[in-house]
C-alpha cells in the first residue's frame, strides 16, 4: 500500500503548499469550499486521516493512534514525501492539535498554521473551561459505545450547527454514520480525553485561530485560551453557529485565511 493510497492523498494547483486536515468523523471532502479559493495560487494537499474517508482502514492501529502523535507523524511523513518547501497547515478541530504536535516536532517543515475550531482540552479543569465536565465526556463516550449510529444522528447536527442549512447537518450525520464504528469509538476516546494545553506555548509558528461565536464543541473561551497560550497568534471570531465554519461560513473562513496569508506569513 503506497502512502498516497493509505491516506487517499490528492494534490491540486501549484505554488506554496497548503495542507488541509479534516476533523473527527469527516474526510477531505469537507474542505471542498476552501480548496478552490487557494488552488489557483498554491499547491493544495488534502488527505484522509487513517481510519476516515477513503483511507486504508486496515492501516488503523490502536497502538499507533492511541494518541494524536500517531496522526502527527503521518502528517510529517506526507509533507516530507509530497510537499516542497515549508507548508502552511490548516487543521480543523482535533486536527488542529494534530498539526500543532507535528509543528512542534519538525518546525522547519512549516511556514504557518491555521486552527479552525481548535480545542487543546475538552474537559473543564480548575479555572480552565473546556466546555465539558469529565462526566459529560464519559457519558458521551458511553453512549457512543452502546449506540454509535444513534449517537451520530443526535450529536452530528449539534456539532454542525448551521440551523439554516439542514443539508449540512445531514451531511455531517451521514459522514459520522459511514465511519467504521470501532475506529470512531477509539478515535473519539483519544480525541475527547486528550490534553495538549502544555504543547501550545512551545509553538513559535505564525498561527491563526478561527473561532465561531456559537460552537457546541469549542466554546469561545477555548479559542481565547489557545490565543493567549500561543505566542504572537492571531484570533478571528466568525459570526457563525456551529463547529464547521469552512462548510457553514466558507466566505468568512476564506477571507480570514487569505488575509493571514497575504500578510506574508
Amino acid at each position: 500500500m503506497t502512502l498516497h493510497l493509505k491516506h487517499n492523498i490528492n494534490v491540486l494547483g501549484s505554488g506554496p503548499a497548503i495542507v488541509f486536515l479534516h476533523g473527527f468523523g469527516c474526510d477531505q471532502n469537507m474542505w471542498r469550499f476552501l480548496v478552490p479559493a487557494f488552488a489557483s495560487a498554491h499547491t493544495v494537499i488534502v488527505y484522509d486521516l487513517v481510519g476516515c474517508g477513503k483511507s486504508d482502514l486496515s492501516a488503523y492501529d490502536e497502538d499507533r493512534y492511541g494518541t494524536l502523535h500517531g496522526h502527527a507523524d503521518d502528517l510529517l511523513e506526507i509533507i516530507r514525501s509530497v510537499a516542497r518547501g515549508p507548508v502552511m497547515v490548516v487543521g480543523h478541530s482535533v486536527s488542529a492539535m494534530i498539526a500543532l504536535l507535528a509543528v512542534n516536532k519538525a518546525p522547519e517543515l512549516f511556514a504557518a498554521q491555521v486552527m479552525v475550531g481548535p480545542s487543546a482540552c475538552y474537559i473543564d479543569d480548575g479555572d480552565y473551561r473546556g466546555g465539558f465536565t469529565r462526566a459529560d465526556i464519559e457519558d458521551l463516550l458511553d453512549t457512543m459505545e452502546s449506540n454509535y449510529l444513534g449517537w451520530s444522528s443526535v450529536v452530528a447536527p449539534q456539532i454542525m450547527g448551521a440551523p439554516d442549512q439542514p443539508h449540512l447537518r445531514d451531511e455531517l450525520t451521514n459522514s459520522f454514520c459511514r465511519t467504521d464504528p470501532d475506529i470512531a469509538k477509539h478515535f473519539a476516546r483519544v480525541t475527547f480525553l486528550s490534553d495538549h494545553r502544555a504543547d501550545l506555548a512551545q509553538c513559535r509558528l505564525p498561527t491563526l485561530i478561527l473561532q465561531c461565536t456559537d460552537d457546541f464543541i469549542a466554546p469561545v473561551a477555548v479559542g481565547e485560551f489557545i490565543h493567549r497560550a500561543i505566542p504572537g497568534s492571531e484570533y478571528v471570531l466568525i459570526d457563525n453557529t456551529g463547529h464547521c465554519p469552512h462548510l457553514s461560513a466558507p466566505d468568512a473562513s476564506v477571507a480570514a485565511i487569505r488575509r493571514f496569508v497575504d500578510r506574508g506569513t
